[in-house]
């Protein structure tokens, strides 16, 4: 087993794309759960959503007015209105009682339905009502200052959704309008691929966690907290194991329980300059392949299945420890396989194409994921470089809303030149 992880580990660097897609062949479509509609955001539909039921379940009115026959104000002109007898009042929430005859009409306020005999909403302000008002003048009956088409202000029966159609789709993420829609059905619950349970654990003797005193030779471990933070963003649900020193016992008990989640994520340990000891404890629980991935930053990582004592194998990804390459590599590793796992069939980011502010240098060949903040003006989307981007200084992830991407085979992007940008979050709009 230990071979085997040495052996892969000086092979030859390979592409993002092979490196991916060799990550995600082990990855499945969790299981299904049944979850409350708010504790559902952001998770992908198991099933169609039919309806039973018509939305809306009758006509109502959409403006606060006046329901009324439309051969009563045919002839009606703010010059010459014409009076028609108030008969009742319509409510939302309440079926009105009285019906609307030739001459008369019924005060009505929006999403209350339409009386028996109306066929047209006139609004409050095309009536003589607010005159009436400050006049102190009876509203048992009310001018009518204009004409409107037949039907005009009434939204219709089913006029969203009517019974048996199929609102949603099994596959479709559910965003607050799809949660809102399963809602005007009277659903309290649905169907929804569950969340995957990701293990992160961090590892090194110089880590120590935030709030504890700092230490000589010691760093805080911020790992932990923006993997998890990420998790949290794509829709994971992160299992925090801690910090694993660099002996036997530590490091076995975190991928022990590692072995517990749906996939681990590791951040450190697994580059060329790093004690063997974490490249053999991780080969000695499953096949674990070290791998250079033509990138940066980013360029070491491991892959491979950890083995559980009773079955219930669990995939690794083992990231780099400079925090940089972390969020790069779970961005472009990690992120993906949670989506697949939550039943995403679209896997990638968003990319668009901005004109670059500062140029990018490729000095070995390898793709750069430039950190970049993304604005827009006059139209047009530009990229600048958020500064240093050593992949140790993380405040230029921090000011980063976007990856500015170098090809391989490109050694220099100029300033004016367009530039893909794979989005980390969308940008406000000026």
């Amino acid at each position: 087993m230990k071979e085997h992880a040495h052996k892969h580990y000086h092979a030859s660097m390979l592409g993002v794309e092979e490196a991916l897609s060799r990550i995600l062949e082990p990855f499945h479509t969790l299981e299904i759960e049944d979850k409350s509609l708010l504790n559902s955001l952001g998770q992908v539909l198991a099933e169609d959503i039919l309806s039973n039921i018509n939305v809306p379940p009758w006509p109502n009115s959409a403006m606060d007015g006046y329901a009324l026959q439309f051969n009563s104000i045919e002839k009606a002109t703010s010059e010459s209105p014409i009076f028609l007898k108030v008969i009742g009042n319509a409510a939302a929430g309440y079926m009105p009682k009285e019906r609307v005859v030739p001459g008369t009409a019924i005060r009505i306020m929006t999403g209350a339905p339409i009386p028996q005999g109306a066929d047209t909403v006139i609004p409050f302000e095309d009536t003589d009502e607010e005159q009436r008002k400050t006049d102190g003048d009876s509203l048992k009956e009310i001018g009518i200052k204009i004409t409107a088409p037949k039907g005009a202000c009434i939204r219709a029966a089913a006029e969203d959704i009517s019974i048996g159609e199929t609102v949603l789709k099994k596959g479709q993420t559910l965003r607050s309008g799809e949660i809102g829609v399963i809602a005007s059905l009277g659903l309290k619950t649905v169907k929804v691929i569950r969340r995957p349970l990701i293990g992160i654990l961090a590892t090194g003797d110089e880590l120590i966690e935030p709030g504890n005193p700092m230490m000589p030779g010691k760093i805080y471990n911020s790992n932990t907290y923006s993997i998890a933070s990420a998790t949290l963003k794509y829709g994971g649900i992160p299992k925090i194991l801690g910090i694993a020193k660099d002996n036997l016992d530590s490091m076995n008990h975190g991928l022990k329980e590692g072995l517990k989640t749906d996939l681990l994520l590791t951040t450190a340990g697994v580059s060329k300059g790093d004690y063997d000891m974490v490249k053999d404890v991780l080969a000695n629980h499953g096949e674990i392949d070290f791998w250079s991935v033509r990138m940066r930053p980013a360029k070491p990582l491991a892959f491979g299945i950890l083995k559980g004592d009773k079955g219930g194998d669990v995939p690794h990804i083992g990231l780099p420890g400079n925090p940089v390459s972390a969020l790069v590599a779970f961005e472009q590793f990690a992120r993906p396989a949670i989506y697949k796992m939550m039943g995403k069939t679209k896997l990638s980011k968003p990319t668009i194409k901005a004109i670059l502010e500062d140029p990018i240098e490729n000095v070995d060949g390898r793709r750069v994921y430039a950190r970049a903040i993304v604005t827009k003006k006059k139209g047009k989307y530009y990229a600048k470089l958020t500064g240093d981007q050593s992949s140790g200084v993380l405040t230029s992830m921090a000011r980063a809303n976007g990856l500015a991407i170098c090809p391989e085979s490109i050694k220099t992007i100029k300033v004016g030149s367009f530039v893909d940008v794979q989005m980390l979050d969308w940008i406000e709009e000026e």
